[in-house]
């Protein structure tokens, strides 16, 4: 069984409704004492990186997640879910994350832009993808939805398993044993995102 963590800051329904395509049944869970219940676990996010730890703060899930991320059980995070990972962002100031992997969260820096271009980084992109099961039969330059301001650095570039260009070239995508994460939407990237939820289904 699959739970999707419920901390009041991810699209939910969403990412819920993008397994139920793939005939995935899934659970979306508030309490942490039951996430060691669960074979897999999705931390989704939409938001500020604070507001988000904040919140798993108010609901007990920090020392819930970091154990279950210890567990050896895959766990999934989506967008800001894969930010929360992390060790730190500097959205708003510094503010500590999960230090699951190691690493931090920046803001797309301008200076470095090639050509004049918004933030955030909105609208479909384009993936370069390394040999990992997360993207089997996915085609090797796969176009997916994001919706960002700031993106991770990996301490480890080991870890990195997928990277985009936005100006420049930033991790969109990071595996560390059973720790996954992605930063597009998956849920919101037709075939290219399902067939990313459908091998994670099966890991």
């Amino acid at each position: 069984m699959i739970a999707i963590v419920d901390y009041n800051m991810g699209n939910l329904a969403s990412v819920q409704n993008a397994f139920a395509k793939l005939g995935q049944e899934t659970v979306v869970e508030s309490d942490p004492e039951k996430f060691k219940n669960y074979d897999k676990l999705v931390l989704p996010g939409v938001g500020a990186f604070a507001d988000a730890m904040e919140h798993l703060q108010e609901r007990k899930m920090i020392e819930s997640l970091r154990e279950y991320a210890l567990s050896g059980k895959y766990m999934f995070g989506i967008c800001l879910g894969m930010q929360l990972l992390f060790e730190s962002s500097e959205e708003f100031g510094f503010h500590e994350g999960l230090g699951i992997i190691k690493g931090t969260v920046t803001k797309f820096d301008a200076t470095k832009f090639s050509e004049p271009l918004k933030i955030p980084h909105m609208g479909w992109n384009k993936m370069f993808i390394k040999n990992h099961p997360l993207f089997n039969g996915i085609t090797q330059e796969p176009y997916l939805y994001f919706v960002h301001t700031y993106h991770v650095n990996c301490t480890n570039q080991e870890n990195s398993i997928a990277t985009t260009n936005y100006g420049y070239q930033f991790t969109s995508a990071i595996a560390h044993d059973n720790i996954l994460g992605i930063q597009p939407h998956p849920e919101k990237s037709h075939n290219n995102g399902l067939k990313i939820l459908e091998n994670f289904i099966g890991l």
